[in-house]
């Protein structure tokens, strides 16, 4: 499973939800997308090490740019842009997930569902 940046938000914030859904997954992907968000959400080198530490220990693999994935994310900007509100980096995670063959986890369903070739699951935090 691809994790979009918003379940580790949820799980940052207490989501016991979203911890477990990350607990049960068998292999655990983000994009490079997602972890410079991650870091770029936090203001201090500490939180940014507890992030990095956050990733080691479940064992998330972050998976890297490649030209695949950002001709995918072009595409998907010009056809989902100004239709459906897709932004750049969710462009990028949902080419990341297209590209690698894996499930995208969001809870960003308006952005994500128009996209026919990926495979998306929702989360709901409540």
């Amino acid at each position: 499973m691809l994790f979009d940046t918003d379940i580790l938000i949820w799980v940052q914030r207490g989501n016991t939800k979203a911890a477990r859904l990350i607990d049960q997954a068998g292999e655990r992907f983000i994009s490079a997308q997602t972890f410079m968000e991650l870091l770029q959400g936090e203001s201090h080198k500490q939180q940014q090490d507890k992030v990095k530490a956050f990733l080691t220990q479940r064992n998330f693999m972050i998976l890297a740019f490649t030209e695949n994935i950002g001709h995918r994310a072009m595409v998907y900007m010009e056809q989902y842009a100004l239709s459906h509100g897709i932004t750049v980096g969710d462009a990028i995670i949902a080419a990341t997930a297209a590209e690698n063959d894996c499930v995208l986890v969001s809870g960003n369903e308006k952005h994500f569902k128009p996209l026919s070739d990926i495979k998306l699951k929702i989360f709901r935090p409540d």
